[in-house]
Order: structure tokens, then C-alpha cells, then sequence
């Protein structure tokens, strides 16, 4: 049996590989009750950039861009660099601009 960790480190993986999928199907995938399920999206949430849409077509999503293992930059880092962009122009400000969009977090759906 898995510990909570390493359950919530499965269920991320599942979801960065599917993109999304029910909160039923993952409970009865990893063999907890939806409450379960439900804190370890959130708690996942926290971490990720996953969201939750509620209805017949909703369920769990990661957002798009995201992929589990790569770099990004940590929000200090990124507030940094935000912060220098209108000092910057030319080549210098588009460079920016493509560190950000490589290297940001991925935006969530609103």
C-alpha cells in the first residue's frame, strides 16, 4: 500500500501524462474514496498547476504547457523579471519575453 506522498506523486504523474480526467475515476484508479481524492487534488493544487472544473464535462485538468520534470521559475523569479522588462527593449526585451514563455509556470484556466 502506498503512503500519501507517494500516491499524490502517482496521481500527478497519471495527470500530466491524460491531461485531465474525473475525480471518480482517479478515486477508484488509486483505490480511495473521492473525499481522498478531492484533498489530494488540492493539496496537488498546491504545488501544480491543476485546476478543477465541476459538471458532466469537468473533472480534474493540468494546464496546458505544463510538464511534469521540467524547470520553471519560482515566482520571486519571475516578479525579477517582470519587474525588469520595461527597462529593457529590442532584442533584449524579446529575449525576455521567450525566457519568461520557456521557462514561466503555465497559466491556469480561469
Amino acid at each position: 500500500m502506498r503512503n500519501p506522498s507517494e500516491r499524490r506523486m502517482s496521481i500527478i504523474e497519471t495527470l500530466s501524462e491524460r491531461r485531465s480526467d474525473s475525480i471518480d475515476n482517479l478515486a477508484f484508479e488509486f483505490g480511495v474514496s473521492r473525499r481522498t481524492m478531492r484533498n489530494d487534488i488540492e493539496i496537488l493544487s498546491l504545488s501544480f498547476p491543476l485546476y478543477t472544473i465541476p459538471g458532466p464535462r469537468g473533472g480534474v485538468f493540468v494546464a496546458d504547457g505544463f510538464s511534469l520534470g521540467k524547470r520553471y521559475l519560482t515566482n520571486e523569479q519571475t516578479d525579477l523579471l517582470m519587474r525588469l522588462m520595461p527597462t529593457l527593449s529590442g532584442s533584449d526585451a524579446d529575449i525576455m519575453k521567450s525566457i519568461l514563455q520557456t521557462f514561466g509556470l503555465p497559466k491556469r484556466k480561469k
